[in-house]
């Protein structure tokens, strides 16, 4: 099989192709013939070496993929043929930039017949965030003023969706030239934070998902509601900023996603029923990694990439 590997630290260059061996999988695991593979900022940064997540290299990045059940030795959860997608190992090298994986099949959940494979490989990182950090942690429910930084991008646009799902009146803050795209996934409002300042423009508000960071998190303090909560998918917890939160009776919360096959399963569950799409920029195939590396390194995508394979 072939896999994309790197040798050292570097820009979109670095990525080759080479062969290698099939992996085996092990009890409980699954054999995926990988069919399309979704590209997450964060495997721009671990490329170049910006985030020590799976140590130095040589490694194989990854974790979105969308593909077919090949092999399931022994595990009751998927049969040959299966079609499946997931975020499988996270934080953990699952090493998905390759045609074969062997992944947990509990980290899998089969792929809505609605979806692509595309689509699929698009989603697992970016709604297994929003889902967290909206349902899990935020507990977003009917009536709710929700606030998302960066409703344009990967996270953004699936959160959007997720808490109107969930009955919430969904605001979003996205450049001008999004405002469209953002509204075409169900947001209320929509605030050009390159011509209003989010603080001055809203207040009220329970939940507040940030996607972008830095001095996002700490203003945002100011248009919560009492006992509302900010979730950064993004920004660790900084015990300041905890506290200045708590002394202003505010929770702030930062978001690790983890592979967790509920929230798959609910995302399929709002795919199916209508309620949920993934929007893919463009893809690349395998043979392309270094040119759809080029784009994600430029920053300011809607949506997602993928490769397919």
């Amino acid at each position: 099989m072939r896999v994309i590997t790197q040798q050292v630290l570097g820009g979109p260059e670095v990525l080759t192709i080479v062969d290698a061996p099939e992996p085996r999988p092990l009890p409980t695991e699954v054999l995926v013939r990988v069919k399309a593979i979704g590209l997450n900022p964060l495997e721009a940064r671990l490329r170049a070496g910006e985030f020590p997540l799976i140590g130095r290299p040589p490694f194989i990045l990854g974790w979105d993929i969308s593909g077919v059940v090949e092999e399931s030795p022994r595990t009751w959860r998927f049969r040959p043929g299966d079609e499946v997608f997931g975020m499988p190992l996270f934080p953990r090298a699952a090493s998905a930039y390759a045609e074969v994986v062997s992944v947990p099949a509990l980290h899998l959940a089969r792929k809505p017949a609605s979806l692509s494979h595309v689509e699929a490989s698009a989603l697992p990182v970016v709604g297994l965030t929003a889902w967290q950090g909206l349902v899990d942690l935020g507990g977003v429910s009917e009536g709710d003023r929700v606030l998302v930084h960066g409703g344009g991008g990967g996270v953004g646009h699936v959160a959007i969706q997720i808490a109107k799902a969930f009955g919430a009146h969904v605001i979003t803050t996205a450049s001008g030239s999004k405002r469209e795209f953002v509204e075409g996934f169900g947001a209320d409002e929509v605030i050009d934070y390159t011509a209003v300042d989010f603080a001055e423009a809203v207040r009220d508000i329970d939940v507040v998902l940030d996607t972008i960071g830095g001095d996002t998190v700490e203003r945002s303090l100011g248009v919560l509601r009492p006992g509302g909560h900010l979730v950064t998918a993004v920004a660790e917890e900084d015990p300041e900023l905890v506290a200045r939160y708590e002394a202003a009776g505010m929770r702030f919360s930062g978001i690790a996603v983890d592979p967790d096959p509920v929230a798959l399963r609910g995302l399929a569950g709002l795919v199916e029923e209508g309620r949920l799409r993934v929007h893919v920029q463009e893809t690349f195939p395998f043979e392309r990694v270094t040119d759809a590396h080029r784009l994600l390194d430029s920053g300011h995508l809607q949506g997602k990439l993928v490769l397919t394979v």
